[in-house]
């Protein structure tokens, strides 16, 4: 009986790391599936395209288009 209260605490303690720890669990999956040298990037499950095509859009939306001027001219106001 003990074992078995124990076997649960322990289950229950994994699936709350996993969860509290989800994004920086996958990016670490992530990471370490990119550079794995056998790994086929053809062989990589197919993608949603209209998934893909809303995230562009609204990272689109987030991002202020800014020109290379701009750019030059910000940064060279601040560094002096």
């Amino acid at each position: 009986m003990e074992a078995a209260i124990v076997v649960g605490a322990l289950a229950f303690g994994w699936m709350a790391i996993e969860m509290a720890f989800k994004p920086l669990l996958d990016k670490a999956r992530a990471a370490m599936n990119k550079s794995d040298p056998d790994h086929d990037l053809d062989d990589a499950p197919a993608v949603d395209d209209s998934s893909v095509k809303s995230n562009d859009a609204a990272e689109a939306s987030e991002r202020k288009l800014v020109s290379y001027a701009d750019a030059v001219a910000k940064n060279t106001v601040g560094a002096s």
